[in-house]
């Protein structure tokens, strides 16, 4: 086969991996040295990471045979796809070519289970290896971790490797038992308690080798089971606290062809992975736990944000006085982000807040208008009911399309 058509196969296997983002990675430079390639620079890119930087990565596959089965991927063992396997020698050429024609910034890899975890595992370490050993490569390189693999193996992966990720794919042990029995949640989160020690003694003893100085992440993948939003939140919360994670990445199930019969035939709403995600970014940044978002069994609502409806759900809170409140209850005001919060805070050291200043912040005004006090401000309808309140802020959420033109003319 061609490395044009496994290029093909194997780059397009690799899309339904959504945990790729480079955010915090080590700043290392080839200029004025051997080698090449940088974490720190610009070239033709075409994703924004979490921290504001430019990239684009090399996200393939290292094969998408796999000895596992399971029923959520398309690339498990009895799923009828065309097959292709890369070499380590091809990835790293293939790195190399595209980094010097100015196409990535780096590598993210994957992959099947080929013979072995073990196997696999020192493959996925050969290719990055030979690149910073070998080619002097320093820009930014991604490793998909194999929780079966041996502890060495995955020690070893992180000399190399800027960030790790371990997929724990499913939020409950029960999904894991039901979905893909083959793997177990009980190897995964310990592969993540190792990588989790590694990077904790890193930082206790500076000059020891560097180890996945971007840390590590995971991926949940959302509808492919009967799982709710309060389950998965509470699933994210613990991962974050027990394993220091970086980020937790949502992925919306997707439908495959000849898939099994166990599993939903259509996807869950778009929406709902990215409710997830704003949730997710409340519980990183805000300081929300997830029994906040979401009191009980169920999913976070569609038509509203979650921070609009915890703030409807806590009327008792508002409207809040922006020249009383503390900076971490002004964040919580919907339309007020964490930076607005923190000049709000500097500014009424000098002067009262008014309502004037929220618009001159850019703020969202229309969603903060029933929520907050100003010198000058106070709702009108700082009594109306939830209910209410939440149908005049709502939006039903429409699909957009690719040819406004044409339905306009029709």
């Amino acid at each position: 086969m061609e490395l044009t058509d496994k290029l093909e196969i194997l780059a397009d296997a690799a899309k339904y991996d959504a945990s790729c983002a480079s955010s915090g990675a080590a700043q290392r430079s080839s200029r004025g040295k051997d080698g090449l390639g940088a974490t720190n620079g610009t070239g033709i890119c075409h994703s924004y990471t979490p921290d504001g930087r430019c990239v684009s990565l090399l996200k393939i596959l290292l094969t998408n045979f796999c000895l596992y089965d399971c029923q959520y991927c398309v690339n498990r063992r009895s799923s009828n796809v065309p097959r292709a396997r890369f070499s380590p020698q091809e990835v790293i050429r293939l790195t190399i070519d595209f980094y010097l024609r100015n196409y990535i910034d780096g590598l993210f890899l994957s992959s099947g289970i080929i013979q072995s975890p073990d196997y696999t595992m020192e493959q996925l370490i050969l290719v990055a290896k030979t690149l910073r050993q070998q080619h002097q490569f320093r820009g930014y390189i991604h490793l998909k971790t194999i929780p079966d693999a041996a502890p060495e193996l995955i020690e070893e992966a992180g000399r190399w490797a800027d960030r790790l990720s371990v997929n724990i794919e499913l939020p409950t042990d029960r999904g894991i038992e039901t979905l893909a029995p083959e793997k177990s949640m009980h190897t995964i989160k310990f592969a993540m308690g190792s990588i989790r020690r590694r990077i904790d003694e890193k930082a206790e003893e500076p000059k020891a080798p560097a180890f996945s100085p971007a840390g590590q992440s995971t991926q949940m993948i959302v509808g492919a089971d009967a799982t709710d939003d309060s389950t998965i939140l509470n699933t994210a919360q613990t991962l974050y606290s027990a394993y220091r994670l970086r980020r937790v990445y949502y992925s919306a199930f997707s439908p495959i062809p000849q898939s099994p019969s166990g599993l939903p035939q259509r996807p869950p709403p778009m929406m709902r992975e990215h409710r997830l995600y704003q949730a997710d970014f409340l519980m990183r940044g805000y300081g929300f736990q997830a029994a906040e978002l979401l009191d009980g069994p169920g999913n976070l609502p569609l038509d509203i944000d979650p921070k609009l409806a915890w703030a409807l759900s806590h009327r008792d809170l508002f409207p809040l006085d922006l020249n009383l409140a503390e900076p971490q209850m002004i964040a919580r005001v919907p339309g007020i982000g964490l930076r607005n919060a923190k000049r709000i805070a500097e500014l009424r050291r000098s002067r009262r807040v008014r309502y004037a200043d929220l618009a001159r912040l850019r703020c969202s005004m229309e969603k903060l208008k029933p929520f907050i006090i100003t010198a000058d401000y106070r709702p009108q309808r700082d009594t109306l009911p939830s209910e209410a309140l939440r149908r005049m802020m709502s939006e039903a959420p429409q699909q957009m399309s690719l040819f406004p033109a044409l339905q306009e003319a029709a």
